[in-house]
Protein backbone atom coordinates (compact mmCIF):
# COMPACT_ATOMS: atom_id res chain seq x y z
CA UNK A 1 0.00 0.00 0.00
CA UNK A 2 2.77 2.77 0.56
CA UNK A 3 4.33 1.86 -2.29
CA UNK A 4 1.35 2.31 -4.16
CA UNK A 5 1.05 5.65 -2.32
CA UNK A 6 4.44 6.65 -3.18
CA UNK A 7 3.94 5.77 -6.90
CA UNK A 8 0.75 8.22 -7.07
CA UNK A 9 3.18 10.30 -5.30
CA UNK A 10 5.78 10.24 -7.60
CA UNK A 11 3.64 10.26 -10.56
CA UNK A 12 1.68 13.80 -9.34
CA UNK A 13 5.26 15.63 -9.19
CA UNK A 14 6.08 13.91 -12.75
CA UNK A 15 2.48 15.18 -14.58
CA UNK A 16 3.25 18.61 -12.96
CA UNK A 17 6.25 18.84 -14.64
CA UNK A 18 5.20 18.16 -17.80
CA UNK A 19 2.19 20.46 -17.71
CA UNK A 20 3.87 23.52 -16.69
CA UNK A 21 5.45 24.56 -19.80
CA UNK A 22 2.12 24.64 -21.27
CA UNK A 23 0.29 26.47 -18.30
CA UNK A 24 3.22 29.45 -18.05
CA UNK A 25 3.35 29.48 -22.04
CA UNK A 26 -0.63 29.20 -22.64
CA UNK A 27 -1.37 31.86 -19.99
CA UNK A 28 0.95 34.53 -21.10
CA UNK A 29 0.36 34.54 -24.75
CA UNK A 30 -3.02 34.70 -23.72
CA UNK A 31 -2.80 37.68 -20.73
CA UNK A 32 -1.00 39.34 -23.76
CA UNK A 33 -3.76 38.63 -25.59
CA UNK A 34 -6.42 40.39 -23.68
CA UNK A 35 -3.68 43.07 -22.99
CA UNK A 36 -3.14 44.33 -26.59
CA UNK A 37 -6.47 43.18 -28.10
CA UNK A 38 -9.38 43.86 -25.86
CA UNK A 39 -11.01 41.57 -23.49
CA UNK A 40 -13.61 41.11 -26.19
CA UNK A 41 -10.66 39.63 -28.38
CA UNK A 42 -12.62 36.63 -29.15
CA UNK A 43 -15.77 37.81 -30.57
CA UNK A 44 -14.40 41.67 -32.03
CA UNK A 45 -11.55 39.95 -34.05
CA UNK A 46 -11.88 36.61 -36.19
CA UNK A 47 -9.68 34.02 -35.43
CA UNK A 48 -6.09 34.63 -36.52
CA UNK A 49 -7.12 37.45 -38.19
CA UNK A 50 -4.52 39.77 -36.84
CA UNK A 51 -1.45 39.28 -35.36
CA UNK A 52 -2.46 39.70 -31.71
CA UNK A 53 -5.46 37.46 -32.15
CA UNK A 54 -2.92 34.91 -33.63
CA UNK A 55 -1.24 35.02 -30.24
CA UNK A 56 -4.08 35.14 -28.02
CA UNK A 57 -4.94 31.64 -30.01
CA UNK A 58 -2.15 30.25 -30.15
CA UNK A 59 -2.00 30.63 -26.12
CA UNK A 60 -5.58 29.31 -26.05
CA UNK A 61 -4.49 26.35 -28.29
CA UNK A 62 -1.41 25.49 -25.90
CA UNK A 63 -3.25 26.50 -22.42
CA UNK A 64 -5.75 23.08 -24.05
CA UNK A 65 -3.09 20.66 -23.75
CA UNK A 66 -2.51 21.19 -20.21
CA UNK A 67 -4.91 18.89 -18.88
CA UNK A 68 -4.60 15.92 -21.84
CA UNK A 69 -0.59 16.33 -20.80
CA UNK A 70 -1.17 16.12 -17.02
CA UNK A 71 -3.68 12.99 -17.36
CA UNK A 72 -1.11 11.30 -19.61
CA UNK A 73 2.65 11.73 -17.72
CA UNK A 74 0.41 10.92 -14.35
CA UNK A 75 -0.01 7.32 -16.21
CA UNK A 76 3.23 7.37 -18.11
CA UNK A 77 5.03 7.83 -14.81
CA UNK A 78 3.15 4.78 -13.15
CA UNK A 79 3.34 2.63 -16.45
CA UNK A 80 5.70 3.78 -18.80
CA UNK A 81 4.96 4.65 -22.33
CA UNK A 82 2.46 1.86 -23.34
CA UNK A 83 0.20 4.19 -20.43
CA UNK A 84 0.54 7.70 -22.45
CA UNK A 85 -2.28 7.16 -25.05
CA UNK A 86 -5.00 5.89 -22.23
CA UNK A 87 -3.64 8.78 -20.00
CA UNK A 88 -4.12 11.59 -22.49
CA UNK A 89 -7.52 10.67 -23.97
CA UNK A 90 -8.56 10.43 -20.64
CA UNK A 91 -7.09 13.86 -19.38
CA UNK A 92 -8.68 14.89 -22.79
CA UNK A 93 -12.45 13.16 -22.09
CA UNK A 94 -12.07 15.05 -18.37
CA UNK A 95 -11.46 18.75 -19.93
CA UNK A 96 -14.31 18.22 -22.77
CA UNK A 97 -16.73 17.21 -19.45
CA UNK A 98 -15.75 19.95 -17.42
CA UNK A 99 -13.66 17.68 -14.77
CA UNK A 100 -11.36 19.82 -14.60
CA UNK A 101 -7.74 18.87 -13.57
CA UNK A 102 -9.52 16.70 -10.76
CA UNK A 103 -11.08 14.38 -13.30
CA UNK A 104 -6.92 14.11 -15.07
CA UNK A 105 -5.46 13.36 -12.38
CA UNK A 106 -8.06 10.51 -11.58
CA UNK A 107 -8.13 9.48 -14.84
CA UNK A 108 -4.02 9.31 -15.08
CA UNK A 109 -3.58 7.39 -12.05
CA UNK A 110 -6.76 5.17 -13.22
CA UNK A 111 -5.16 4.72 -16.79
CA UNK A 112 -1.17 3.84 -15.09
CA UNK A 113 -2.26 1.70 -12.92
CA UNK A 114 -4.82 -0.47 -15.45
CA UNK A 115 -2.05 -0.73 -18.01
CA UNK A 116 0.42 -1.49 -15.26
CA UNK A 117 -1.74 -4.67 -14.94
CA UNK A 118 -2.58 -5.06 -18.74
CA UNK A 119 1.39 -5.30 -18.77
CA UNK A 120 1.37 -8.59 -16.75
CA UNK A 121 -0.95 -10.74 -19.27
CA UNK A 122 1.46 -14.02 -19.84
CA UNK A 123 2.45 -13.64 -23.77
CA UNK A 124 4.86 -15.63 -25.92
CA UNK A 125 8.52 -13.67 -26.08
CA UNK A 126 7.54 -12.55 -29.68
CA UNK A 127 4.20 -11.10 -28.96
CA UNK A 128 5.71 -8.59 -26.43
CA UNK A 129 6.16 -6.13 -28.62
CA UNK A 130 3.15 -6.29 -29.99
CA UNK A 131 1.25 -6.79 -26.65
CA UNK A 132 2.93 -3.30 -25.71
CA UNK A 133 2.36 -1.21 -29.10
CA UNK A 134 -1.28 -2.51 -30.30
CA UNK A 135 -3.15 -4.56 -27.67
CA UNK A 136 -2.28 -2.40 -24.80
CA UNK A 137 -2.96 0.62 -25.83
CA UNK A 138 -6.23 -0.06 -27.86
CA UNK A 139 -7.48 -1.77 -24.99
CA UNK A 140 -6.70 0.74 -22.24
CA UNK A 141 -7.95 3.50 -24.29
CA UNK A 142 -11.44 2.26 -24.70
CA UNK A 143 -10.99 1.16 -21.27
CA UNK A 144 -10.55 4.74 -19.70
CA UNK A 145 -12.53 6.04 -22.50
CA UNK A 146 -15.39 4.24 -21.38
CA UNK A 147 -15.08 4.79 -18.39
CA UNK A 148 -14.96 8.63 -18.21
CA UNK A 149 -18.46 8.79 -20.28
CA UNK A 150 -20.50 6.69 -18.31
CA UNK A 151 -19.08 6.64 -15.01
CA UNK A 152 -17.37 10.25 -14.24
CA UNK A 153 -18.71 12.40 -17.06
CA UNK A 154 -22.30 11.95 -16.77
CA UNK A 155 -21.98 12.41 -12.67
CA UNK A 156 -20.13 15.32 -13.76
CA UNK A 157 -22.00 17.04 -15.68
CA UNK A 158 -25.44 16.14 -13.82
CA UNK A 159 -23.65 17.44 -10.32
CA UNK A 160 -22.10 20.56 -12.64
CA UNK A 161 -26.26 21.66 -13.83
CA UNK A 162 -27.69 20.74 -9.88
CA UNK A 163 -24.94 23.09 -8.12
CA UNK A 164 -25.92 26.11 -10.98
CA UNK A 165 -29.67 25.73 -10.10
CA UNK A 166 -28.69 26.01 -6.49
CA UNK A 167 -26.90 28.84 -6.39
CA UNK A 168 -29.47 30.37 -8.57
CA UNK A 169 -32.26 29.69 -5.49
CA UNK A 170 -28.95 31.45 -2.84
CA UNK A 171 -29.16 34.98 -4.70
CA UNK A 172 -30.99 36.41 -2.34
CA UNK A 173 -29.20 34.76 0.50
CA UNK A 174 -26.51 36.11 2.83
CA UNK A 175 -23.88 38.03 1.29
CA UNK A 176 -21.18 36.57 3.45
CA UNK A 177 -22.49 33.10 3.16
CA UNK A 178 -22.54 33.49 -0.96
CA UNK A 179 -19.31 34.96 -0.64
CA UNK A 180 -17.54 31.91 0.93
CA UNK A 181 -19.78 29.35 -0.97
CA UNK A 182 -18.75 31.02 -4.69
CA UNK A 183 -15.29 31.72 -3.28
CA UNK A 184 -14.57 28.42 -2.13
CA UNK A 185 -16.17 26.64 -5.55
CA UNK A 186 -14.04 28.79 -8.06
CA UNK A 187 -10.67 27.73 -6.23
CA UNK A 188 -11.68 23.94 -5.04
CA UNK A 189 -10.75 22.55 -8.29
CA UNK A 190 -9.71 25.49 -10.22
CA UNK A 191 -12.06 24.97 -13.94
CA UNK A 192 -13.39 22.01 -12.80
CA UNK A 193 -17.35 21.86 -12.63
CA UNK A 194 -17.57 23.97 -8.89
CA UNK A 195 -15.60 26.66 -10.22
CA UNK A 196 -17.70 26.13 -14.15
CA UNK A 197 -20.71 25.80 -11.89
CA UNK A 198 -20.28 29.12 -9.64
CA UNK A 199 -19.02 31.05 -12.56
CA UNK A 200 -22.50 30.11 -14.52
CA UNK A 201 -23.76 31.67 -11.68
CA UNK A 202 -22.17 34.49 -12.14
CA UNK A 203 -23.21 34.97 -15.60
CA UNK A 204 -26.44 34.63 -15.12
CA UNK A 205 -26.81 37.35 -12.54
CA UNK A 206 -24.86 39.68 -14.95
CA UNK A 207 -27.70 38.65 -17.61
CA UNK A 208 -30.09 39.84 -15.12
CA UNK A 209 -28.30 42.98 -14.30
CA UNK A 210 -26.79 42.09 -11.26
CA UNK A 211 -22.66 42.38 -11.93
CA UNK A 212 -22.09 41.85 -7.92
CA UNK A 213 -20.89 38.31 -8.70
CA UNK A 214 -19.03 38.79 -11.50
CA UNK A 215 -16.98 41.21 -8.98
CA UNK A 216 -16.17 38.23 -6.45
CA UNK A 217 -15.77 36.07 -9.27
CA UNK A 218 -13.15 37.99 -10.97
CA UNK A 219 -11.01 38.62 -7.49
CA UNK A 220 -11.89 34.70 -6.20
CA UNK A 221 -9.88 33.43 -9.70
CA UNK A 222 -7.02 35.68 -9.29
CA UNK A 223 -6.48 35.36 -5.96
CA UNK A 224 -4.56 31.48 -5.79
CA UNK A 225 -2.03 31.99 -8.11
CA UNK A 226 -1.15 35.78 -7.15
CA UNK A 227 -1.04 34.49 -3.64
CA UNK A 228 1.17 31.65 -4.34
CA UNK A 229 3.44 34.01 -6.57
CA UNK A 230 3.52 36.37 -3.15
CA UNK A 231 4.30 33.37 -0.47
CA UNK A 232 7.21 32.65 -2.43
CA UNK A 233 8.66 35.90 -2.77
CA UNK A 234 8.41 36.15 0.76
CA UNK A 235 10.15 32.89 1.99
CA UNK A 236 12.16 31.84 -1.63
CA UNK A 237 14.24 29.58 0.76
CA UNK A 238 11.11 27.49 0.87
CA UNK A 239 10.91 26.94 -2.83
CA UNK A 240 12.84 24.86 -4.92
CA UNK A 241 14.64 26.69 -8.25
CA UNK A 242 12.20 24.84 -10.58
CA UNK A 243 9.16 25.94 -8.64
CA UNK A 244 10.93 29.73 -8.65
CA UNK A 245 10.93 29.77 -11.87
CA UNK A 246 7.36 29.71 -12.29
CA UNK A 247 6.93 32.99 -10.38
CA UNK A 248 6.59 35.23 -13.41
CA UNK A 249 3.95 33.32 -14.54
CA UNK A 250 2.08 33.20 -11.28
CA UNK A 251 1.90 36.80 -11.32
CA UNK A 252 1.49 37.14 -14.50
CA UNK A 253 -1.53 34.92 -14.37
CA UNK A 254 -2.84 36.27 -11.18
CA UNK A 255 -3.52 40.07 -12.71
CA UNK A 256 -4.75 38.39 -16.34
CA UNK A 257 -7.20 36.38 -14.06
CA UNK A 258 -5.51 33.06 -15.13
CA UNK A 259 -6.54 30.94 -12.43
CA UNK A 260 -4.68 27.50 -14.07
CA UNK A 261 -1.67 28.89 -12.89
CA UNK A 262 -2.18 27.83 -9.74
CA UNK A 263 -2.64 23.77 -10.66
CA UNK A 264 0.58 22.58 -11.01
CA UNK A 265 0.82 23.19 -7.13
CA UNK A 266 -2.58 22.00 -6.41
CA UNK A 267 -2.07 18.91 -8.15
CA UNK A 268 1.43 18.61 -6.32
CA UNK A 269 -0.08 18.08 -3.11
CA UNK A 270 -3.97 19.32 -3.08
CA UNK A 271 -4.90 18.24 0.77
CA UNK A 272 -2.36 21.05 1.37
CA UNK A 273 -2.80 23.63 -1.04
CA UNK A 274 -6.72 23.64 -1.98
CA UNK A 275 -7.57 24.87 1.36
CA UNK A 276 -5.54 27.32 1.25
CA UNK A 277 -6.70 28.17 -2.23
CA UNK A 278 -9.74 28.33 -1.00
CA UNK A 279 -9.51 30.62 2.02
CA UNK A 280 -7.99 33.27 -0.18
CA UNK A 281 -9.97 33.39 -2.70
CA UNK A 282 -13.57 32.89 0.01
CA UNK A 283 -12.18 36.19 1.85
CA UNK A 284 -11.58 38.24 -1.63
CA UNK A 285 -15.13 37.02 -2.77
CA UNK A 286 -16.68 38.07 0.60
CA UNK A 287 -15.64 41.47 0.60
CA UNK A 288 -16.45 42.25 -2.80
CA UNK A 289 -20.34 41.05 -2.26
CA UNK A 290 -20.91 43.21 1.16
CA UNK A 291 -19.53 46.33 -0.29
CA UNK A 292 -21.13 46.01 -3.26
CA UNK A 293 -17.95 45.76 -5.42
CA UNK A 294 -19.51 45.20 -9.12
CA UNK A 295 -17.48 44.62 -12.43
CA UNK A 296 -18.99 45.26 -15.74
CA UNK A 297 -17.27 42.51 -17.99
CA UNK A 298 -17.52 38.57 -17.83
CA UNK A 299 -13.27 38.89 -17.65
CA UNK A 300 -10.16 41.01 -18.21
CA UNK A 301 -8.29 40.39 -14.51
CA UNK A 302 -6.56 43.94 -13.96
CA UNK A 303 -7.08 45.15 -17.54
CA UNK A 304 -10.52 46.03 -17.02
CA UNK A 305 -9.89 47.94 -13.68
CA UNK A 306 -11.75 50.75 -14.87
CA UNK A 307 -14.76 48.72 -15.24
CA UNK A 308 -15.26 48.32 -11.54
CA UNK A 309 -17.44 50.65 -9.78
CA UNK A 310 -14.30 51.14 -6.91
CA UNK A 311 -11.35 50.68 -8.65
CA UNK A 312 -9.26 51.19 -5.60
CA UNK A 313 -11.49 48.93 -3.30
CA UNK A 314 -11.08 46.30 -5.69
CA UNK A 315 -6.80 46.25 -5.73
CA UNK A 316 -7.11 46.33 -1.89
CA UNK A 317 -9.63 43.02 -1.85
CA UNK A 318 -7.18 41.46 -4.43
CA UNK A 319 -4.48 42.47 -2.03
CA UNK A 320 -6.01 41.05 0.97
CA UNK A 321 -7.46 37.68 -0.45
CA UNK A 322 -3.86 37.14 -2.28
CA UNK A 323 -2.04 37.92 1.26
CA UNK A 324 -4.67 35.24 3.08
CA UNK A 325 -3.86 32.76 0.23
CA UNK A 326 -0.30 32.95 0.87
CA UNK A 327 0.02 32.94 4.63
CA UNK A 328 -2.46 29.62 4.10
CA UNK A 329 0.00 28.47 1.64
CA UNK A 330 2.87 28.92 4.01
CA UNK A 331 1.70 27.73 7.11
CA UNK A 332 -0.23 24.38 5.02
CA UNK A 333 2.32 23.41 2.67
CA UNK A 334 5.52 20.91 3.43
CA UNK A 335 8.93 22.16 2.45
CA UNK A 336 10.83 19.62 -0.07
CA UNK A 337 12.71 18.90 2.17
CA UNK A 338 10.06 17.06 4.13
CA UNK A 339 8.34 15.92 0.59
CA UNK A 340 11.31 13.91 -0.19
CA UNK A 341 11.54 12.36 4.19
CA UNK A 342 8.04 11.07 3.43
Amino acid sequence: MKQTLNDIKSSLMTGVSWMLPFVVAGGILVALGFLFGGINIEEAVEPYGTFISSIYWIGQNAFSLMIPVLGAYIAYSIADKPALASGMVGGLLADEMDAGFLGALIAGIIAGFFVRELKKIPVPGSMRSVLSTLIIPIISVVGIGLLMVYIIGQPVMAITSGMISWLNSMSSANAVILGIITGCMYAFDLGGPFNKASYAFALAASAGGNWEPMAAAALACMTPPLGIGIAMLVQKHRFTKEERASIPGLITGGIAQITEFAIPFAVENPIRVIPALMAGSSVASVLAYVTGLTMHAPHGGIFVILLYNKPLLMILYLLIGSCVTALCFLLLRKDPEELEEN
